[in-house]
């Protein structure tokens, strides 16, 4: 079992920057990859960027080139640095981690809100 606690949510204004970070507790030598999604409200949860445990990142479209995923396999973290922020990033984001033996587990999420 494993346990996500996401933080460094919040409010900031188009154009800046936020850094989130995921913090992982429990079977960590178990889990093969940790992802952030979102959900704004009225949308569906989608995909936002995600890394292995080999280091290898995916990153949706619309956030290529502005999003930054990274992992600390030392102190099991994975930070997502969001740069050039956007209103439509505004969403609730949460951590996913991928086991190994087929479980996914979630955080509870952390709001950003990005004001025009």
């Amino acid at each position: 079992q494993v346990k996500l606690v996401e933080s460094g949510g919040g409010l900031v204004q188009a154009g800046g920057s936020l850094s989130l970070l995921c913090t992982a507790a429990g079977d960590t030598v178990s889990i093969t990859a940790i992802g952030w999604y979102r959900q704004a409200p009225g949308k569906q949860r989608e995909l936002v960027a995600r890394i292995t445990s080999s280091g290898s990142s995916n990153y949706a479209g619309s956030v290529k080139g502005r999003f930054t995923i990274s992992r600390d396999n030392a102190e099991n973290t994975v930070t997502l640095q969001m740069n050039s922020l956007k209103p439509e990033d505004t969403a609730v984001y949460h951590c996913n981690a991928e086991m190994r033996y087929g479980l996914e587990y979630w955080g509870q999420g952390t709001q950003v809100t990005v004001s025009s």
